[in-house]
C-alpha cells in the first residue's frame, strides 16, 4: 500500500504540509551586518541518508554574499536534483538563533507547538514522498528544482502532537544504531588500512625496512613479477549476458566491489560445453578490472572463492590464475589495495579513444610484487589470516547498518500510515523536541 493511498486511523487526518508548516523567512528589518558572525550551512554540509545534523562554519557577514534565511531547529531541505533525489536534508542544529544556507534548500518550520519538526523531517525521507515530489520538479535538465509550492501542497498525515513526538522518537533511535554500526565500520576500515600499511611496509616481525621499486618493504622481502608467479592469463567472454538465470552466472565489472565478489547483481549467460570448460572460474583465480571510466578502478581485483558457483567471466576482466605455492591469491589481492599496489596496478593503465582507461596481460604480468622469501611462503597465509579477521568484523557490521537501514524503511512506512501506533508505548522523546 503507497503511503498517500493510507487510510488513516481516527484521530489522524490528512492535512497539507502548509497547514502544519510554513517556510522561513528573514524578518524585516534583519541586518546580518550587525552581527559579528553567522552559521552558514553549504550544501556539503547537508547531510543524507537519515542523518539530521547539518555542519555548519560560522562566517562574518561580509563573507556571505547570498544565502537561505533559516532559523534554529528549522527543517532544511534540498530542492535541487541530485541532492533532492540522494536524500540531503538536515535539521538547522545551530549555535545561534538563525544562520543562512545554501540557495538551494528550503527551511521549513512548525506553525505552533501541535508539530514538530523532526516529525516532518523523517515524513520527507519516505520514498513515496520523495519519488512524488521528483515528478514535480521544474527546470533545465540538470538543474531542476523541487518549487516550493510543490512541498506547501503536498499531503501531510497529522496526528496529535504526543504521537507525533514518539514517532519521530523511535525513528530517531533506529537511525542513531545505523549511524553506530557505520562508525563501527569506519573504524574498521581504519584499522585495515592500517594494518595494511603495517604488514606490507614492516612484516609480521616489524623488520627494518628497505627502498624497493615499489616503495619501502620489509628488509628480508624480496621483489617479483606477477608473471614469473601465474599459471596464465585469460580474457573473458564476450557473449551478451541477461537476467533470465539460464546457463552459467557470469561475472562483470560491477560485481568487483572493495576487494570481494559480490552476487547482487548477477547476469547469465549460456555457451558450449568447451566455451564453460575454459571459461570456467577455480577456487583462487583473480579476477582483474581491465577497463574503466575512472584510473583508479583499473586493475581492481578480487579472489574467486566459489560464489557464484559455477561462475564464468566476462570480457572486460582479466583472470590470473597463480602458482598457489608461490603466491597466495589473497596475499596478493589485499596488496593491490595498498597505495603502492594501487599505484602500480592502475598507473599501467593507459587512456582510450573513448575516455576509458586500459590495461592489458602485459601490464598485469608486469607487475611488480612484493612477499617474504620463498623459504616463508607460511607469511603469507598469516597475513592474510590477519587481514581476513579484519574483513570479517567489517562484514558483521555492514550487515547490522543494512538490517537497521532496512528496519527504518520499513517502520517509517508502518508509523506514517498509522498501521503502528506508539501513542500508549513509553518512549523517552527529549532528543527530538527543540
Amino acid at each position: 500500500m503507497r503511503l498517500l493511498d493510507a487510510q488513516l486511523p481516527d484521530p489522524w487526518l490528512w492535512s497539507t504540509i502548509s497547514a502544519r508548516y510554513r517556510v522561513t523567512k528573514k524578518p524585516r528589518g534583519l541586518i546580518l551586518s550587525s552581527q559579528e558572525a553567522v552559521p552558514f550551512v553549504a550544501m556539503e554540509a547537508v547531510p543524507a541518508r537519515g542523518k539530521h545534523k547539518v555542519g555548519f562554519e560560522l562566517r562574518s557577514p561580509a563573507n556571505i554574499s547570498s544565502g537561505t534565511y533559516f532559523e534554529r531547529g528549522d527543517v532544511l531541505l534540498s530542492k535541487i536534483t541530485p541532492s533532492f533525489e540522494n536524500e540531503k536534508q538536515g535539521i538547522g542544529i545551530i549555535p545561534s538563533d538563525f544562520g543562512v544556507g545554501s540557495t538551494e534548500l528550503i527551511p521549513l518550520q512548525a506553525i505552533d507547538k501541535e508539530s514538530n519538526n523532526y516529525f516532518l523531517f523523517y515524513y520527507l525521507l519516505h520514498p513515496d514522498v520523495r519519488s512524488t515530489l521528483a515528478g514535480k520538479m521544474e527546470g533545465s535538465t540538470g538543474r531542476q528544482r523541487v518549487p516550493e509550492t510543490a512541498i506547501q501542497n503536498f499531503p501531510l498525515p497529522n496526528p496529535p502532537r504526543v504521537e507525533q513526538d514518539k514517532i519521530a522518537s523511535l525513528l530517531r533511535k533506529v537511525q542513531r544504531a545505523v549511524e553506530i554500526e557505520e562508525a563501527i565500520v569506519g573504524t574498521a576500515r581504519e584499522l585495515k588500512r592500517a594494518t595494511l600499511d603495517q604488514l606490507f611496509t614492516y612484516g609480521l616481525g616489524n623488520e627494518p625496512r628497505k627502498e624497493s621499486e615499489v616503495g619501502p618493504i620489509p628488509e628480508t622481502w624480496e621483489i617479483r613479477e606477477l608473471e614469473e608467479m601465474r599459471e596464465f592469463l585469460q580474457y573473458g567472454t564476450s557473449t551478451k549476458c541477461d537476467y533470465h538465470g539460464k546457463g552459467n552466472p557470469v561475472i562483470r565489472i560491477p560485481n568487483i566491489v572493495d576487494g570481494k565478489i559480490t552476487t547482487g547483481d548477477l547476469k547469465w549467460c549460456e555457451l558450449t560445453d568447451r566455451e564453460v570448460s575454459a571459461l570456467s572460474l577455480a577456487d583462487g583465480d583473480v579476477l582483474f578490472i581491465r577497463t574503466n571510466g575512472v584510473r583508479e578502478r583499473v586493475g581492481t581485483c578480487s579472489v574467486y572463492h566459489g560464489q557464484p558457483a559455477n561462475a564464468l567471466f566476462a570480457s572486460y576482466l582479466i583472470r590470473a590464475r597463480l602458482k598457489a605455492h608461490v603466491l597466495n591469491a589473497d596475499f596478493f589481492q589485499y596488496y593491490s589495495m595498498t597505495p603502492a599496489g594501487v599505484s602500480c596496478l592502475a598507473g599501467r593503465a593507459s587512456p582510450a579513444a573513448d575516455g576509458k582507461f586500459n590495461i592489458n596481460t602485459k601490464n598485469i604480468d608486469s607487475i611488480l610484487v612484493p612477499l617474504p622469501p620463498s623459504a616463508r611462503r607460511h607469511e603469507q597465509d598469516e597475513i592474510v589470516r590477519i587481514l581476513k579477521t579484519i574483513d570479517r568484523k567489517i562484514s558483521v557490521h555492514e550487515r547490522r547498518r543494512d538490517t537497521w537501514r532496512e528496519l527504518f524503511k520499513t517502520l517509517l512506512h508502518e508509523l506514517m500510515t498509522g498501521r503502528i501506533r506508539v501513542d500508549g508505548i513509553n518512549i523517552d522523546t527529549s532528543e527530538v523536541i527543540g
